[in-house]
C-alpha cells in the first residue's frame, strides 16, 4: 500500500499551480526562456481556471481534460519515474519503466484534479531566473502568495530538450515531488519486486486499492 506522507500532502494542496505554470507551448514558443514560458502561460490558464465554470463546481472529468491537454505534454515523464525510482529505475526492463512512467503519468493527474479544487484565487511571484545563456537545466523559482497567509516557493526543475523545456520536478516548501514518493517505491518494491508496484500503482490509480 502506498501513503501519502505529510510533506506530500504539501505537495498535493498547492499541486495545482503546476497546472497553472505549464501549458502546451506552441512550436513558435520552444525557444522561449524558461522563466518567461512559465509566466506567460500561467496567466493564461489562471483566466481560464477562474472562467472555467466546470472547473469552479469541481467537474472531475473538466479538471482532468484541462491538466491532460495543457499539463502533461511539458513533463518529462520517464525522467520524473527514474528519480522517484532511484536506484531500482536501472533494475527495471525497458517494459518496466514504460509502464512504471505511465502509471506514475496517471498518479499524478489523480493528485492534481484533487488539488485544482483548492484554488482561491492565491496570486503568483515570479523569480529572477539565476541561469546563463548556454544552460539547459535550470530551476524557474516562483512563490505562491494567499492573502493573510505565508508565501509558499515552489521550484520548478526544467530541462531543455529538442522539442523545447520539460519540467522534471517540482520542489514545494523544499520538497520534492518526485522524490517524495521515493521511500515508498522502494518499501512496495522491496515487498513484491517491480510488478508489484506496478500492479499497486494500476490498483491504485483505478481507485480500488487501499489508502
Amino acid at each position: 500500500m502506498l501513503r501519502q506522507t505529510r510533506p506530500m500532502r504539501s505537495v498535493a494542496a498547492l499541486g495545482l499551480y503546476v497546472a497553472m505554470m505549464f501549458a502546451v507551448a506552441r512550436p513558435a514558443w520552444a525557444q522561449e526562456a524558461p522563466d518567461a514560458l512559465v509566466k506567460r502561460v500561467s496567466q493564461d490558464v489562471l483566466t481560464t481556471i477562474k472562467a472555467d465554470p466546470l472547473i469552479q463546481a469541481g467537474n472531475q472529468a473538466r479538471i482532468r481534460e484541462v491538466i491532460e491537454a495543457k499539463l502533461l505534454p511539458n513533463f518529462d515523464f520517464m525522467r520524473m519515474t527514474a528519480l522517484a525510482m532511484g536506484k531500482n529505475w536501472r533494475t527495471a526492463s525497458a517494459e518496466q519503466q514504460q509502464r512504471l512512467a505511465e502509471e506514475f503519468k496517471s498518479l499524478l493527474v489523480r493528485t492534481y484534479s484533487g488539488a485544482l479544487n483548492q484554488y482561491r484565487n492565491e496570486t503568483i511571484e515570479y523569480k529572477p531566473l539565476r541561469a546563463n545563456p548556454g544552460d539547459t537545466d535550470v530551476t524557474v523559482r516562483t512563490a505562491v502568495v494567499k492573502p493573510g497567509g505565508t508565501p509558499v516557493q515552489i521550484d520548478y526543475s526544467m530541462e531543455k530538450k529538442a522539442e523545447g523545456w520539460k519540467c522534471y520536478d517540482v520542489v514545494v516548501g523544499g520538497v520534492s515531488l518526485v522524490t517524495n514518493y521515493r521511500d515508498e517505491f522502494n518499501e512496495q518494491i522491496r515487498n513484491g519486486g517491480i510488478d508489484g508496484l506496478v500492479k499497486t500503482l494500476s490498483e491504485r490509480n483505478r481507485g480500488v486499492a487501499a489508502k
